[in-house]
């Protein structure tokens, strides 16, 4: 983390995805994508007992002493394996990587707290994202209602079918359409959804900078305004924060 803060154009670029005074808090939260799994409770409840900077330190082995953090030994166990998991992935190379890559395809890094953070994500605890990867209209994020429309991958046609029309009736009354980014249910229902010129976001699997699955790039690259876009910078669980971040799942 400090050779990032380092290079002028690391620093820069992040300017650019996050504009804002609190460079070393942005660039913490950056480098917690990349080294930890979305969803990680472990890494979550550090954060929150600690912020995002001291927790990365303890993460990485310095700083903090876990005891400081933990009075059992059962977090002292989740600390340990946690830092086996996180260890191996903290790479400046690829830190510096995912803020340059962001910001080449036009991303945003969107963190607790800014104006279009979905709160209702919130509700997943230690579980919650620690930052998002946002391409697309980020003011999404934060319109209302959301409806969550998500289902199998080998879907049926008819409900594929009945998914479409599901989607279209409600974007076309102005209701959001959040889902994830598969074939089958998932893709059924963005395209209903920008086919009647309604919002919709998807949560993707793999990082902003690619399409997954790459049978989806046209859908995802749509040039349709009210098309958002969004994912961590490593694997998600795209189901699971559609959820979140709606008022209601069909």
């Amino acid at each position: 983390m400090d050779e990032a803060l380092r290079d002028p154009d690391t620093v820069a670029a992040l300017h650019r995805i996050h504009p804002g005074d609190d460079v070393a808090e942005c660039l913490a939260r950056a480098a917690w994508t990349v080294i930890a799994e979305p969803g990680d409770a472990a890494a979550g409840a550090l954060i929150e007992a600690l912020g995002p900077e001291d927790a990365l330190a303890v993460a990485l082995g310095a700083g903090l002493q876990s005891s400081e953090w933990s009075a059992t030994g059962r977090a002292s166990r989740v600390l340990a394996e946690g830092r086996a998991r996180w260890r191996p992935r903290a790479r400046g190379d690829a830190l510096r990587q995912a803020i340059r890559g962001a910001d080449e395809v036009g991303a945003r890094l969107l963190t607790p707290g800014d104006e279009h953070w979905p709160a209702s994500l919130d509700d997943l605890g230690p579980h919650t994202p620690i930052a998002l990867w946002v391409r697309g209209d980020a003011s999404a994020l934060s319109c209302a209602p959301r409806v969550s429309v998500v289902g199998a991958r080998a879907a049926t046609g008819y409900g594929e079918q009945v998914a479409a029309e599901l989607a279209g009736d409600l974007a076309s009354a102005g209701v959001v359409i959040v889902s994830g980014g598969a074939y089958g249910i998932d893709g059924a229902a963005h395209r209903a959804a920008l086919g009647v010129q309604g919002t919709t976001v998807a949560f993707l699997a793999g990082g902003v900078d690619r399409a997954y699955p790459i049978g989806h790039r046209r859908l995802f690259c749509s040039r349709s305004p009210a098309m958002a876009r969004w994912s961590a910078s490593r694997r998600a669980e795209p189901r699971r924060r559609s959820g979140a971040s709606s008022h209601a799942i069909a």
